[in-house]
């Protein structure tokens, strides 16, 4: 049996609070710091965690402040705000879709951030912020044209998701084509990137990734009731005064924000928007989108793969993009099994 508990503010406002879920995440968040500083820690220069705390709190030494706050805090504060953001998105794509394949790698937003990138590396031999702008666009661009292709007097689950797939075997093209026109220099640069990575992260990246997701992620919690409603389906949704399509195209257009941000900022880290609202659900074990709990699992996610990384192979010996996908992918495996037990595929 599930423990819910109601919660009746001063202004009359009435909450519940599903106890079990609220415990899950507080434990993922614990989870998160906790992987944060030790990743902070670890490097060609160890730190132990009591200084890398010390030194967060202004009471490190000269070295320590430089290698912590210049170095090592904003790649990790990249990670957890990218691995937030996918985690985020892929919960939403998912309870939309109504579909646990519907996330942005399978969608194609991934890809067509791929290629923004891509056009800016090899056509126009971009810098690191016209990449950065180059993906941002390509994603928001992809997105756009899936919902329009999906619009059939609404968007609805499954048209979402074979368009998507459609739509990423085509930009997976592109991108290929792209690559056939670069130098090998480009093509270096160009391979690195479409792996996934934080090296070399500081704080103009993780500066637009707060704003973003200081002004998204309310947003999308706030609609979390109607997408809740809308499990249920579109009519009995509008029975219950919520404004389907409204709602569906404004976390839609949330949930492409949120991805293209997070691949423009880090590159195309695979499977997490895929794995943790799944994760997230079997943790909580409540249904529902579970956003909260996929957000914070988001970033856990990444920053635990960011320390397995540099802990196994040494700092930026081994992208992050390439840990999440070799755990993505059995998870991946698992999951069409189960679902195919289940007979739901």
């Amino acid at each position: 049996m599930r423990t819910n508990r109601a919660i009746r503010t001063p202004g009359g406002l009435s909450l519940r609070l599903d106890v079990r879920a609220t415990v899950v995440v507080a434990l993922i968040l614990l989870a998160a710091l906790t992987a944060s500083v030790v990743l902070i820690g670890t490097g060609d220069f160890p730190i132990p965690a009591g200084d890398v705390l010390k030194t967060l709190f202004g009471n490190g030494n000269a070295g320590q402040e430089f290698i912590v706050n210049e170095l090592r805090l904003p790649r990790v504060l990249v990670g957890l705000l990218v691995g937030a953001s996918l985690g985020l998105g892929g919960a939403l794509f998912q309870a939309i879709s109504r579909n646990p394949l519907g996330s942005p790698d399978v969608l194609g937003l991934s890809q067509g951030a791929t290629a923004g990138a891509l056009t800016m590396i090899v056509l126009f031999s971009g810098s690191a912020e016209q990449v950065t702008t180059g993906a941002l666009v390509g994603g928001l661009v992809t997105g756009l044209g899936i919902y329009l292709l999906a619009w059939r007097q609404g968007v609805h689950g499954y048209r979402l998701v074979l368009v998507g797939i459609g739509v990423s075997a085509i930009v997976t093209a592109v991108n290929g084509y792209l690559l056939t026109r670069s130098t090998l220099t480009e093509a270096s640069q160009a391979v690195v990137w479409m792996t996934g990575s934080l090296s070399g992260r500081d704080w103009k990246q993780v500066w637009p990734l707060l704003w973003l997701c200081a002004v998204l992620v309310p947003l999308v919690l706030a609609n979390g009731r109607g997408l809740r409603m809308m499990e249920m389906g579109d009519d009995v949704s509008n029975a219950l005064g919520v404004r389907v399509e409204r709602v569906r195209l404004l976390l839609l257009v949330a949930a492409v924000l949120l991805t293209a941000a997070a691949t423009a900022a880090a590159g195309p880290v695979s499977f997490v928007a895929l794995t943790a609202p799944q994760l997230a659900r079997r943790l909580t074990r409540s249904p529902g989108p579970n956003l909260l709990p996929s957000l914070c699992m988001g970033a856990t996610l990444l920053v635990t793969a960011d320390w397995i990384s540099q802990k196994v192979f040494g700092a930026d010996q081994l992208p992050v993009g390439v840990v999440t996908g070799v755990l993505g992918g059995v998870y991946l495996l698992w999951l069409l099994v189960t679902e195919r037990r289940a007979g739901r595929i």
